[in-house]
Protein backbone atom coordinates (compact mmCIF):
# COMPACT_ATOMS: atom_id res chain seq x y z
CA UNK A 1 0.00 0.00 0.00
CA UNK A 2 1.51 3.14 -1.37
CA UNK A 3 -0.88 5.73 -1.15
CA UNK A 4 -4.27 6.73 0.91
CA UNK A 5 -6.72 9.23 0.63
CA UNK A 6 -10.39 9.83 3.05
CA UNK A 7 -13.00 12.13 3.19
CA UNK A 8 -14.55 10.99 6.69
CA UNK A 9 -16.61 12.57 9.42
CA UNK A 10 -14.77 14.99 11.19
CA UNK A 11 -11.38 14.76 8.92
CA UNK A 12 -10.67 15.67 5.40
CA UNK A 13 -7.62 13.95 4.35
CA UNK A 14 -5.77 10.97 6.36
CA UNK A 15 -3.61 13.59 8.99
CA UNK A 16 -6.72 15.11 10.30
CA UNK A 17 -8.36 11.36 10.64
CA UNK A 18 -5.42 10.36 12.82
CA UNK A 19 -5.61 13.57 15.02
CA UNK A 20 -9.65 12.40 15.40
CA UNK A 21 -8.27 8.68 15.91
CA UNK A 22 -5.64 9.80 18.22
CA UNK A 23 -7.12 12.57 20.50
CA UNK A 24 -10.58 9.53 20.98
CA UNK A 25 -13.25 12.12 19.09
CA UNK A 26 -16.63 11.27 18.48
CA UNK A 27 -17.68 12.72 14.81
CA UNK A 28 -21.19 11.81 15.30
CA UNK A 29 -23.46 14.43 15.51
CA UNK A 30 -26.87 15.94 13.87
CA UNK A 31 -27.11 16.80 10.00
CA UNK A 32 -24.86 19.76 9.36
CA UNK A 33 -26.54 23.22 8.59
CA UNK A 34 -27.29 23.71 5.27
CA UNK A 35 -28.10 20.25 4.39
CA UNK A 36 -31.43 19.04 3.61
CA UNK A 37 -31.83 14.92 3.23
CA UNK A 38 -35.13 14.14 3.74
CA UNK A 39 -35.16 10.93 5.83
CA UNK A 40 -32.26 11.43 7.28
CA UNK A 41 -30.86 9.61 10.55
CA UNK A 42 -31.64 12.52 13.87
CA UNK A 43 -27.76 11.84 14.21
CA UNK A 44 -24.82 9.94 12.09
CA UNK A 45 -21.48 10.48 11.33
CA UNK A 46 -21.92 13.05 8.58
CA UNK A 47 -19.68 14.60 6.53
CA UNK A 48 -20.14 18.64 6.25
CA UNK A 49 -21.09 19.14 2.50
CA UNK A 50 -22.20 16.11 -0.16
CA UNK A 51 -23.32 18.83 -2.44
CA UNK A 52 -19.46 20.27 -3.72
CA UNK A 53 -17.51 19.60 -7.12
CA UNK A 54 -15.20 20.83 -9.08
CA UNK A 55 -16.59 19.21 -12.42
CA UNK A 56 -14.40 21.40 -14.32
CA UNK A 57 -10.91 19.68 -13.02
CA UNK A 58 -12.45 16.60 -14.39
CA UNK A 59 -13.86 17.54 -17.73
CA UNK A 60 -17.38 16.84 -16.56
CA UNK A 61 -20.09 18.85 -17.80
CA UNK A 62 -22.32 21.11 -15.15
CA UNK A 63 -25.14 19.10 -16.49
CA UNK A 64 -23.61 15.98 -16.33
CA UNK A 65 -22.11 16.75 -13.08
CA UNK A 66 -25.61 17.65 -12.03
CA UNK A 67 -27.21 14.00 -12.88
CA UNK A 68 -23.95 12.48 -11.09
CA UNK A 69 -24.28 10.42 -8.02
CA UNK A 70 -22.38 12.48 -5.29
CA UNK A 71 -20.79 9.23 -4.57
CA UNK A 72 -19.28 8.73 -8.11
CA UNK A 73 -17.90 12.51 -7.83
CA UNK A 74 -15.90 11.88 -4.19
CA UNK A 75 -14.69 8.57 -5.67
CA UNK A 76 -13.09 10.61 -8.33
CA UNK A 77 -11.98 13.13 -5.69
CA UNK A 78 -10.38 10.41 -3.87
CA UNK A 79 -8.76 8.51 -6.30
CA UNK A 80 -6.94 11.50 -7.65
CA UNK A 81 -5.49 12.58 -4.10
CA UNK A 82 -4.67 8.89 -3.10
CA UNK A 83 -2.19 9.14 -6.51
CA UNK A 84 -0.68 12.08 -5.07
CA UNK A 85 -0.44 10.69 -2.00
CA UNK A 86 1.24 7.91 -3.00
CA UNK A 87 3.56 10.65 -5.04
CA UNK A 88 2.20 9.12 -8.85
CA UNK A 89 1.39 11.79 -11.49
CA UNK A 90 -1.67 10.17 -12.86
CA UNK A 91 -0.83 11.44 -16.36
CA UNK A 92 1.64 8.53 -15.61
CA UNK A 93 -0.81 5.69 -15.17
CA UNK A 94 -2.96 6.73 -18.49
CA UNK A 95 -2.93 3.16 -21.01
CA UNK A 96 -1.61 1.33 -18.14
CA UNK A 97 -2.91 -1.80 -16.42
CA UNK A 98 -4.50 0.04 -13.57
CA UNK A 99 -6.94 -1.44 -12.07
CA UNK A 100 -10.21 0.43 -10.25
CA UNK A 101 -12.17 -1.43 -7.56
CA UNK A 102 -15.20 0.46 -6.14
CA UNK A 103 -17.76 -0.37 -3.20
CA UNK A 104 -20.74 0.73 -2.67
CA UNK A 105 -24.01 -0.52 -1.38
CA UNK A 106 -26.92 2.25 -1.37
CA UNK A 107 -28.84 4.00 -4.32
CA UNK A 108 -30.07 6.82 -2.58
CA UNK A 109 -29.38 9.54 -5.28
CA UNK A 110 -30.49 6.95 -8.25
CA UNK A 111 -34.06 6.36 -6.14
CA UNK A 112 -34.20 10.60 -6.03
CA UNK A 113 -33.62 10.68 -9.84
CA UNK A 114 -36.26 8.30 -10.46
CA UNK A 115 -38.58 9.54 -7.91
CA UNK A 116 -39.29 12.49 -10.18
CA UNK A 117 -40.57 10.69 -13.41
CA UNK A 118 -39.52 10.36 -16.54
CA UNK A 119 -39.16 13.61 -16.99
CA UNK A 120 -36.72 13.73 -14.48
CA UNK A 121 -34.57 11.68 -16.53
CA UNK A 122 -31.78 12.93 -18.69
CA UNK A 123 -28.93 12.03 -21.24
CA UNK A 124 -26.52 12.07 -18.48
CA UNK A 125 -29.08 9.64 -16.02
CA UNK A 126 -27.70 6.00 -16.91
CA UNK A 127 -24.22 6.26 -16.36
CA UNK A 128 -25.09 9.27 -13.17
CA UNK A 129 -26.91 6.78 -11.37
CA UNK A 130 -25.38 2.92 -11.81
CA UNK A 131 -22.94 1.81 -8.94
CA UNK A 132 -20.87 -0.21 -11.90
CA UNK A 133 -19.66 3.76 -13.09
CA UNK A 134 -17.96 3.99 -9.90
CA UNK A 135 -15.00 2.34 -11.00
CA UNK A 136 -15.80 3.04 -14.98
CA UNK A 137 -15.94 6.57 -14.16
CA UNK A 138 -12.84 6.63 -12.64
CA UNK A 139 -10.88 4.14 -14.70
CA UNK A 140 -12.44 6.23 -17.67
CA UNK A 141 -10.90 9.78 -16.40
CA UNK A 142 -7.60 8.54 -15.84
CA UNK A 143 -7.46 6.27 -18.60
CA UNK A 144 -6.66 3.41 -16.80
CA UNK A 145 -6.81 0.37 -19.06
CA UNK A 146 -6.71 -2.61 -16.20
CA UNK A 147 -9.85 -4.59 -14.81
CA UNK A 148 -12.68 -1.75 -13.55
CA UNK A 149 -15.13 -3.07 -11.10
CA UNK A 150 -17.95 -2.38 -8.67
CA UNK A 151 -18.07 -4.53 -5.67
CA UNK A 152 -21.02 -5.40 -3.63
CA UNK A 153 -20.97 -7.68 -1.19
CA UNK A 154 -23.14 -5.87 1.72
CA UNK A 155 -21.42 -4.27 4.35
CA UNK A 156 -18.18 -6.17 3.30
CA UNK A 157 -17.63 -4.56 0.11
CA UNK A 158 -14.54 -2.55 1.12
CA UNK A 159 -12.80 -4.88 2.08
CA UNK A 160 -13.40 -7.90 -0.12
CA UNK A 161 -12.50 -5.25 -2.78
CA UNK A 162 -9.27 -5.20 -1.54
CA UNK A 163 -8.74 -8.73 -1.02
CA UNK A 164 -9.90 -8.77 -4.93
CA UNK A 165 -7.32 -6.28 -5.78
CA UNK A 166 -4.77 -8.71 -4.33
CA UNK A 167 -5.82 -11.41 -6.24
CA UNK A 168 -5.55 -9.34 -9.39
CA UNK A 169 -2.04 -8.15 -8.75
CA UNK A 170 -0.68 -11.82 -7.71
CA UNK A 171 -2.07 -13.09 -11.00
CA UNK A 172 0.08 -9.78 -12.96
CA UNK A 173 -4.14 -9.13 -14.56
CA UNK A 174 -2.77 -5.52 -13.19
CA UNK A 175 0.29 -3.45 -12.57
CA UNK A 176 -1.25 -1.15 -9.85
CA UNK A 177 -4.99 -0.98 -8.26
CA UNK A 178 -6.95 2.08 -6.66
CA UNK A 179 -9.21 0.47 -4.21
CA UNK A 180 -11.94 2.54 -3.11
CA UNK A 181 -15.21 2.34 -0.56
CA UNK A 182 -17.83 5.83 -0.71
CA UNK A 183 -21.10 6.23 1.52
CA UNK A 184 -23.32 8.99 1.12
CA UNK A 185 -26.81 9.27 2.79
CA UNK A 186 -28.32 11.28 -0.26
CA UNK A 187 -32.08 10.35 0.71
CA UNK A 188 -34.45 8.63 2.78
CA UNK A 189 -34.23 4.98 1.44
CA UNK A 190 -31.07 3.78 2.87
CA UNK A 191 -31.86 4.82 6.26
CA UNK A 192 -35.99 3.38 6.00
CA UNK A 193 -34.34 0.43 4.95
CA UNK A 194 -31.91 0.08 7.83
CA UNK A 195 -33.95 1.23 10.57
CA UNK A 196 -36.90 -1.39 9.11
CA UNK A 197 -34.83 -4.17 9.49
CA UNK A 198 -33.69 -3.34 13.51
CA UNK A 199 -30.05 -2.26 12.87
CA UNK A 200 -30.00 1.30 13.57
CA UNK A 201 -28.65 1.83 17.56
CA UNK A 202 -31.96 3.77 19.31
CA UNK A 203 -29.25 5.59 21.33
CA UNK A 204 -27.18 6.80 18.09
CA UNK A 205 -23.92 5.56 19.20
CA UNK A 206 -22.18 1.94 18.13
CA UNK A 207 -21.20 0.67 21.52
CA UNK A 208 -19.36 -1.88 20.48
CA UNK A 209 -18.60 -5.35 23.04
CA UNK A 210 -20.19 -3.21 25.64
CA UNK A 211 -23.37 -3.58 27.36
CA UNK A 212 -25.38 -0.92 25.81
CA UNK A 213 -24.51 -2.37 22.55
CA UNK A 214 -27.84 -1.61 20.74
CA UNK A 215 -27.25 -1.38 16.72
CA UNK A 216 -25.03 0.61 14.78
CA UNK A 217 -25.35 4.45 14.12
CA UNK A 218 -24.53 5.64 10.35
CA UNK A 219 -21.56 7.65 8.73
CA UNK A 220 -20.60 8.83 5.36
CA UNK A 221 -17.48 9.28 3.68
CA UNK A 222 -14.71 7.47 1.77
CA UNK A 223 -11.08 6.24 1.70
CA UNK A 224 -9.25 5.22 -1.40
CA UNK A 225 -5.94 2.91 -1.24
CA UNK A 226 -3.39 2.56 -4.05
CA UNK A 227 -1.85 -1.19 -4.43
CA UNK A 228 1.26 -2.18 -5.45
CA UNK A 229 3.12 -5.45 -5.58
CA UNK A 230 5.83 -5.22 -3.07
CA UNK A 231 8.81 -6.00 -5.41
CA UNK A 232 7.86 -2.96 -7.91
CA UNK A 233 6.81 -0.78 -5.22
CA UNK A 234 10.19 -0.82 -3.83
CA UNK A 235 11.98 -1.54 -7.33
CA UNK A 236 10.23 2.18 -8.31
CA UNK A 237 11.31 4.09 -4.63
CA UNK A 238 7.92 4.07 -3.61
CA UNK A 239 6.86 4.56 0.22
CA UNK A 240 5.46 1.69 1.30
CA UNK A 241 2.94 2.23 3.82
CA UNK A 242 1.88 -1.23 5.04
CA UNK A 243 1.69 -4.83 3.05
CA UNK A 244 -1.08 -7.02 2.92
CA UNK A 245 0.34 -10.44 4.52
CA UNK A 246 -2.78 -12.66 3.25
CA UNK A 247 -6.50 -12.20 2.92
CA UNK A 248 -9.23 -14.52 2.49
CA UNK A 249 -13.24 -14.27 1.56
CA UNK A 250 -16.08 -16.75 2.69
CA UNK A 251 -19.81 -17.04 3.06
CA UNK A 252 -21.97 -18.08 6.07
CA UNK A 253 -23.33 -20.74 3.65
CA UNK A 254 -26.70 -20.58 5.66
CA UNK A 255 -27.76 -20.28 9.29
CA UNK A 256 -30.32 -19.35 11.19
CA UNK A 257 -31.20 -16.63 8.63
CA UNK A 258 -30.11 -14.86 5.95
CA UNK A 259 -29.14 -11.62 8.19
CA UNK A 260 -28.13 -13.72 11.00
CA UNK A 261 -23.84 -14.17 11.15
CA UNK A 262 -22.54 -17.60 11.66
CA UNK A 263 -19.72 -17.86 14.22
CA UNK A 264 -17.89 -21.27 12.55
CA UNK A 265 -17.84 -19.47 9.15
CA UNK A 266 -16.18 -16.39 10.85
CA UNK A 267 -13.76 -18.40 12.58
CA UNK A 268 -12.82 -20.14 9.72
CA UNK A 269 -12.04 -17.02 7.23
CA UNK A 270 -9.65 -15.91 10.35
CA UNK A 271 -7.62 -18.69 10.04
CA UNK A 272 -7.93 -19.26 6.42
CA UNK A 273 -6.23 -15.66 6.38
CA UNK A 274 -3.53 -16.62 8.75
CA UNK A 275 -2.77 -19.32 7.10
CA UNK A 276 -2.16 -17.36 4.23
CA UNK A 277 0.03 -14.82 5.73
CA UNK A 278 1.79 -17.52 7.18
CA UNK A 279 1.46 -15.89 10.94
CA UNK A 280 0.89 -17.05 14.18
CA UNK A 281 -1.47 -15.81 16.92
CA UNK A 282 0.62 -14.88 19.30
CA UNK A 283 2.49 -12.51 16.66
CA UNK A 284 -0.76 -10.48 16.21
CA UNK A 285 -0.83 -6.93 17.61
CA UNK A 286 -3.71 -5.73 17.25
CA UNK A 287 -7.25 -5.93 15.15
CA UNK A 288 -9.70 -4.25 13.95
CA UNK A 289 -13.29 -5.44 14.54
CA UNK A 290 -16.14 -5.65 11.89
CA UNK A 291 -17.49 -4.02 15.91
CA UNK A 292 -21.36 -2.72 14.97
CA UNK A 293 -22.44 -2.53 18.41
CA UNK A 294 -25.20 -4.80 17.80
CA UNK A 295 -26.90 -7.33 20.18
CA UNK A 296 -26.53 -10.05 17.67
CA UNK A 297 -23.34 -9.86 15.74
CA UNK A 298 -20.84 -8.72 18.57
CA UNK A 299 -20.91 -11.68 20.60
CA UNK A 300 -20.26 -13.95 17.40
CA UNK A 301 -17.67 -12.20 16.41
CA UNK A 302 -15.96 -12.04 19.73
CA UNK A 303 -16.48 -15.84 20.35
CA UNK A 304 -15.07 -16.24 16.60
CA UNK A 305 -12.13 -14.02 17.20
CA UNK A 306 -11.32 -15.78 20.44
CA UNK A 307 -11.46 -19.10 18.83
CA UNK A 308 -9.41 -18.76 16.37
CA UNK A 309 -6.80 -15.93 17.42
CA UNK A 310 -7.50 -15.19 20.86
CA UNK A 311 -6.95 -18.57 22.94
CA UNK A 312 -3.66 -19.33 21.13
CA UNK A 313 -2.06 -16.93 22.53
CA UNK A 314 -0.14 -16.82 25.99
CA UNK A 315 -2.11 -16.50 29.03
CA UNK A 316 -1.88 -12.92 30.38
CA UNK A 317 -1.14 -11.69 26.85
CA UNK A 318 -4.79 -10.80 25.45
CA UNK A 319 -5.20 -10.03 21.90
CA UNK A 320 -5.90 -6.07 21.60
CA UNK A 321 -9.20 -5.86 19.38
CA UNK A 322 -11.07 -2.18 18.64
CA UNK A 323 -13.34 -0.43 16.44
CA UNK A 324 -13.42 2.83 14.36
CA UNK A 325 -17.25 3.24 14.68
CA UNK A 326 -17.47 4.12 17.70
CA UNK A 327 -15.49 7.62 16.49
CA UNK A 328 -17.29 8.38 13.09
CA UNK A 329 -20.43 5.05 12.65
CA UNK A 330 -20.92 2.42 10.27
CA UNK A 331 -20.24 3.17 6.92
CA UNK A 332 -21.39 0.36 5.67
CA UNK A 333 -19.88 -0.55 2.01
CA UNK A 334 -16.92 1.64 2.89
CA UNK A 335 -16.69 0.61 6.22
CA UNK A 336 -13.88 -2.08 5.77
CA UNK A 337 -11.57 -0.34 4.07
CA UNK A 338 -11.92 2.79 6.46
CA UNK A 339 -10.40 0.34 9.17
CA UNK A 340 -7.40 -0.98 7.02
CA UNK A 341 -6.83 2.72 6.93
CA UNK A 342 -7.13 3.11 10.67
CA UNK A 343 -4.94 0.18 10.94
CA UNK A 344 -2.21 1.61 8.55
CA UNK A 345 -2.38 5.01 9.93
CA UNK A 346 -1.58 3.26 13.49
CA UNK A 347 0.92 1.25 12.41
CA UNK A 348 2.74 4.30 10.62
CA UNK A 349 2.52 6.17 13.72
CA UNK A 350 3.53 3.24 15.94
CA UNK A 351 0.15 3.82 18.70
CA UNK A 352 -3.29 2.06 19.27
CA UNK A 353 -6.27 5.07 19.43
CA UNK A 354 -8.66 4.16 22.14
CA UNK A 355 -12.61 2.30 20.93
CA UNK A 356 -14.94 4.75 22.56
CA UNK A 357 -18.34 4.29 24.71
CA UNK A 358 -16.75 0.81 25.73
CA UNK A 359 -17.37 0.79 29.42
CA UNK A 360 -18.90 -2.75 30.43
CA UNK A 361 -18.31 -5.22 28.57
CA UNK A 362 -21.45 -7.01 26.93
CA UNK A 363 -22.08 -10.04 29.51
CA UNK A 364 -22.55 -12.43 26.73
CA UNK A 365 -18.84 -11.69 25.59
CA UNK A 366 -16.52 -13.04 28.14
CA UNK A 367 -13.28 -11.57 27.47
CA UNK A 368 -10.91 -12.83 29.81
CA UNK A 369 -11.94 -16.31 28.55
CA UNK A 370 -11.82 -15.51 24.81
CA UNK A 371 -8.66 -13.81 25.74
CA UNK A 372 -9.51 -10.58 24.26
CA UNK A 373 -9.16 -6.90 25.52
CA UNK A 374 -10.80 -3.97 24.35
CA UNK A 375 -8.29 -0.88 23.16
CA UNK A 376 -9.69 2.20 25.19
CA UNK A 377 -7.06 4.54 25.48
CA UNK A 378 -4.27 5.76 23.72
CA UNK A 379 -0.76 3.41 24.17
CA UNK A 380 2.19 3.02 21.92
CA UNK A 381 2.10 -0.08 19.58
CA UNK A 382 3.54 -3.40 21.56
CA UNK A 383 7.05 -3.28 21.26
CA UNK A 384 8.42 -6.38 20.17
CA UNK A 385 11.05 -5.53 17.85
CA UNK A 386 9.17 -6.73 14.57
CA UNK A 387 6.90 -4.59 12.55
CA UNK A 388 3.55 -3.82 13.70
CA UNK A 389 1.05 -6.79 12.40
CA UNK A 390 -2.91 -6.55 12.79
CA UNK A 391 -6.23 -7.83 11.16
CA UNK A 392 -9.16 -6.36 9.68
CA UNK A 393 -12.08 -7.68 9.45
CA UNK A 394 -15.55 -6.98 7.82
CA UNK A 395 -18.60 -8.75 7.58
CA UNK A 396 -21.70 -8.28 5.64
CA UNK A 397 -25.10 -8.88 6.01
CA UNK A 398 -25.41 -11.36 3.98
CA UNK A 399 -23.38 -13.13 5.15
CA UNK A 400 -19.76 -12.48 3.18
CA UNK A 401 -16.58 -12.39 5.22
CA UNK A 402 -13.66 -10.95 4.77
CA UNK A 403 -10.28 -10.72 6.90
CA UNK A 404 -7.03 -8.75 6.20
CA UNK A 405 -3.44 -9.46 7.69
CA UNK A 406 -1.68 -6.15 7.55
CA UNK A 407 1.85 -5.53 8.19
CA UNK A 408 2.79 -1.81 9.26
CA UNK A 409 5.87 -0.39 7.64
CA UNK A 410 9.05 -0.91 8.81
CA UNK A 411 11.58 1.84 10.08
CA UNK A 412 13.15 4.13 7.84
CA UNK A 413 16.41 3.41 6.26
CA UNK A 414 19.05 5.84 7.69
CA UNK A 415 19.37 8.87 5.76
CA UNK A 416 21.57 8.75 3.18
CA UNK A 417 24.32 11.52 3.29
CA UNK A 418 23.50 14.80 2.61
CA UNK A 419 24.78 15.92 -0.90
CA UNK A 420 25.82 19.59 -1.43
CA UNK A 421 24.52 22.33 0.35
CA UNK A 422 21.83 24.21 -2.15
CA UNK A 423 22.36 27.69 -2.81
CA UNK A 424 20.61 30.19 -0.07
CA UNK A 425 18.22 31.64 -2.79
CA UNK A 426 17.38 28.29 -4.96
CA UNK A 427 14.42 26.65 -3.13
CA UNK A 428 11.41 26.73 -5.47
CA UNK A 429 8.06 25.40 -4.43
CA UNK A 430 5.59 25.16 -7.49
CA UNK A 431 1.91 25.06 -6.96
CA UNK A 432 -0.90 25.52 -9.98
CA UNK A 433 -4.75 24.82 -10.54
CA UNK A 434 -7.51 24.73 -12.97
CA UNK A 435 -8.42 28.08 -11.43
CA UNK A 436 -7.51 31.40 -9.49
CA UNK A 437 -9.62 29.95 -6.57
CA UNK A 438 -8.35 26.58 -6.47
CA UNK A 439 -4.72 28.00 -6.56
CA UNK A 440 -5.44 29.78 -3.49
CA UNK A 441 -6.84 26.81 -1.94
CA UNK A 442 -3.96 24.76 -2.82
CA UNK A 443 -1.99 26.92 -0.88
CA UNK A 444 -4.13 26.91 2.06
CA UNK A 445 -4.26 23.18 2.17
CA UNK A 446 0.18 23.44 1.60
CA UNK A 447 0.10 26.09 4.62
CA UNK A 448 -1.77 23.69 6.66
CA UNK A 449 0.16 20.65 6.26
CA UNK A 450 3.14 23.42 7.39
CA UNK A 451 1.99 23.68 10.16
CA UNK A 452 0.92 20.13 10.83
CA UNK A 453 5.09 19.34 10.13
CA UNK A 454 6.69 22.20 11.19
CA UNK A 455 10.16 20.04 10.69
CA UNK A 456 9.50 20.23 7.02
CA UNK A 457 12.53 19.99 4.91
CA UNK A 458 12.29 23.11 2.10
CA UNK A 459 14.04 21.07 -0.69
CA UNK A 460 12.14 17.76 0.10
CA UNK A 461 9.15 19.52 0.00
CA UNK A 462 9.92 21.56 -3.23
CA UNK A 463 10.78 18.58 -4.91
CA UNK A 464 7.61 16.70 -4.21
CA UNK A 465 5.94 19.90 -5.28
CA UNK A 466 7.94 19.48 -8.98
CA UNK A 467 7.78 15.76 -9.68
CA UNK A 468 4.59 14.79 -8.17
CA UNK A 469 2.04 17.10 -8.66
CA UNK A 470 0.50 17.67 -12.41
CA UNK A 471 1.11 21.06 -13.45
CA UNK A 472 -2.11 23.16 -14.80
CA UNK A 473 -2.47 26.56 -16.01
CA UNK A 474 -2.69 28.71 -13.16
CA UNK A 475 0.86 28.50 -11.53
CA UNK A 476 2.58 30.26 -8.64
CA UNK A 477 6.11 29.82 -7.41
CA UNK A 478 7.45 30.45 -4.03
CA UNK A 479 10.92 30.94 -3.87
CA UNK A 480 13.04 31.23 -0.21
CA UNK A 481 16.20 30.12 1.08
CA UNK A 482 14.30 29.07 4.26
CA UNK A 483 11.20 27.71 5.81
CA UNK A 484 9.76 30.63 7.17
CA UNK A 485 10.05 32.81 4.38
CA UNK A 486 8.52 29.97 1.69
CA UNK A 487 6.09 29.41 4.28
CA UNK A 488 5.20 33.25 4.44
CA UNK A 489 5.00 33.55 0.74
CA UNK A 490 2.98 30.50 0.74
CA UNK A 491 0.20 31.96 3.01
CA UNK A 492 0.08 34.96 0.94
CA UNK A 493 -0.98 32.94 -2.13
CA UNK A 494 -3.51 31.51 0.36
CA UNK A 495 -5.13 34.83 1.29
CA UNK A 496 -4.71 36.55 -2.57
CA UNK A 497 -1.74 38.66 -0.97
CA UNK A 498 1.42 39.93 -2.66
CA UNK A 499 4.79 38.86 -1.36
CA UNK A 500 8.23 39.50 -2.64
CA UNK A 501 8.79 35.76 -2.95
CA UNK A 502 5.74 35.09 -5.00
CA UNK A 503 5.89 34.51 -8.44
CA UNK A 504 2.61 33.85 -10.52
CA UNK A 505 1.33 33.16 -13.89
CA UNK A 506 -0.46 31.34 -16.71
CA UNK A 507 1.42 29.67 -19.96
CA UNK A 508 -1.06 28.91 -23.24
CA UNK A 509 -2.55 25.54 -23.14
CA UNK A 510 -3.99 23.44 -19.98
CA UNK A 511 -3.66 20.12 -19.19
CA UNK A 512 -6.91 17.98 -18.00
CA UNK A 513 -6.91 14.81 -16.21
Amino acid sequence: MIGVACRLPGADGPDAFWELLRTGRDAVRELPAGRRTEGAPAVAGYLDRIDTFDAEFFGISPREAAATDPQQRLLLELGWEALENAGTLPAGLRGSRTAVLAAAIWDDYAELTHGGGPDALTHHSFTGTRRAMLANRLSHTLGLTGPSLTVDTGQSSSLVAVHLACELLRKNEATTALVGGVNLIAGPGSTAASQRMGGLSPTGRCHTFDERADGYVRGEGGAVLVLKPLDLARADGDRVLGVIRGSAVNNDGGGDALGVPRRETQEDVLRLAHRRAGTDPADLHYVELHGTGTPVGDPVEAAALGAALGTGRPDGDPLTVGSVKTNIGHLEGAAGIVGLLKVLLSAGHRQVPPTLHHVTPNPRIPLDALNLRVQTDLTPWPGTGRPPLAGVSSFGLGGTNCHVVVEGPTPAEPAAEPGPALAADCVLWPLSATSPAALRAQAARLRDHLARHPDAAPAEVGHSLATTRTAFRHRAVACGDDLGRLTAAVTALAEDLPDPDLVMGAPAGSPSP
